[in-house]
């Protein structure tokens, strides 16, 4: 019998590193186990922020690869200014009241006259060359994995030419994402999105969503099917670790500016004051890009000796520091936008073995699943005393040599149940 053939959408797919590549990249790996054929369709010439060409070797040797040609203007950007197009593109968006002239161009640009993004110069050869191969081959079910949304365009108009099946995976929300209000959008620019994500959300035959909170959002705006599958970790082939002699909390990932925990440094500048010893002990490990924001609050709060910023690494490097880390940091935007946000590593968080401190929005999602698999503790903004408390018991466990989380019911989120979960919905 011939596996059933499905075309993925995709924008980020190896080399490109981050978090927006896993998603898809896994669920090719796993989709061919379960009598899946998976088609992909990336851009030949990306501009992709990060990259990590280590993940080019986990590309299933099963899959069809597509690629076409893309203009995004970023590539012009870029000449005028490397650096802030490079870092925009990698969601690092200046704190409002310290964006300088040009920081404030970009961001009205990128927001008023690229909608819904930068990419959507590529919706109009995708359909021209996607709906022929369509026809010759016989596909009849189609994914479009967003941000960037654009994507989902592409799936729109192929859903209006084609009797297809299409199935819309949202990575994170639309409209209601935290960077939204800061694209300095006008009111047409913001009309026009909301009306874009209308018809995506009512023309699509099935939305996928990574939270339940983006789920009840999408149901006030849509009576279409929407299934949620979050994302969730694999089985990573990594030398056993030994743990860092320091007391290391470790932030893996972007650290952008409104994620800048200020009851967590107070924290630990307090317990520095009171507790013998804590700052001979005290690690903070940043592993990934960080924003100035961050990086000057952390110099006023005296906090630079204890401070060792890894930059960018690979994700084989970055799975080896979650797991030799003492604790791991999962810091999420302070509002009601990002209550539905499940960052990707989470899930890699989980199976490390080491307590993750989260701090983030009254109401999170991802403080449900932290508490139900007994991985770490949730806290939101106005809990500092809860949080220093923590952070002294995990510094007495870190002292006897204790110190470990002891995670339950973590199998539900491996990748290949999750794409047993999603094979059920193509196939249903």
């Amino acid at each position: 019998m011939e596996s059933k053939k499905i075309l993925i959408i995709t924008y980020y797919w190896p080399p490109a590193g981050g978090p927006g590549v896993q998603r898809w990249l896994k669920f090719v790996k796993y989709l061919p186990d379960f009598g899946v054929k998976p088609i992909v369709y990336i851009p030949e010439n990306p501009t992709y922020p990060i990259v990590d060409e280590n993940l080019v070797k986990e590309v299933s040797d099963k899959a069809i690869i597509l690629k076409q040609k893309i203009f995004e203007p970023y590539q012009l950007a870029s000449f005028l200014s490397k650096n802030k197009t490079k870092k925009m593109n990698s969601g690092i968006i200046p704190n409002q009241k310290k964006q300088s002239f040009l920081d404030k161009v970009f961001l009205w640009i990128r927001g008023n006259l690229f909608i819904p993004d930068a990419r959507f110069f590529w919706v109009k050869p995708s359909v021209s060359y996607l709906e022929k191969y369509i026809i010759e081959n016989n596909i009849d079910s189609i994914v479009t994995s967003g941000p960037p949304h654009s994507l989902h365009l592409i799936g729109l108009e192929l859903k209006q030419k084609l009797n297809l099946k299409w199935y819309a995976d949202f990575r994170d929300p639309w409209t209601t994402i935290g960077y939204h209000k800061s694209l300095r959008l006008s009111a047409y620019a913001a009309q026009k999105h909301k009306e874009l994500e209308s018809q995506v959300l009512n023309t699509a035959d099935t939305i996928i969503v990574t939270s339940k909170t983006t789920k009840t959002e999408f149901e006030a705006l849509t009576p279409k099917p929407i299934a949620v599958i979050t994302n969730g970790f694999d089985i990573e082939k990594v030398e056993k670790q030994t743990l860092d002699t320091k007391f290391s909390l470790a932030h893996i990932g972007s650290f952008l500016s409104a994620r800048n925990p200020k009851l967590l440094w107070e924290s630990l500048v307090e317990l520095i004051a009171e507790i013998p010893d804590f700052k001979t002990h005290l690690e903070i490990k940043l592993i990934g890009a960080v924003s100035q924001e961050v990086l000057e609050t952390i110099s006023q709060f005296g906090l630079n000796d204890y401070l060792n910023n890894l930059g960018y690494v690979s994700h084989e490097e970055a799975i080896a520091h979650q797991r030799k880390s003492q604790v791991l940091l999962l810091i999420e935007i302070d509002s009601e936008e990002t209550k539905s946000i499940i960052p990707g590593k989470l899930f890699e968080y989980m199976v490390s073995n080491r307590p993750i401190i989260a701090i983030g929005p009254n109401g999170s999602d991802f403080a449900e699943i932290i508490t139900d698999t007994n991985t770490g503790v949730f806290f939101d903004y106005s809990e500092k005393v809860k949080l220093k408390n923590l952070i002294l018991g995990f510094y007495n466990q870190y002292l006897e040599g204790k110190l470990q989380s002891h995670g339950v019911g973590l199998q539900k989120y491996s990748r290949k149940n999750l794409t047993e979960q999603l094979v059920q919905l193509l196939t249903s």
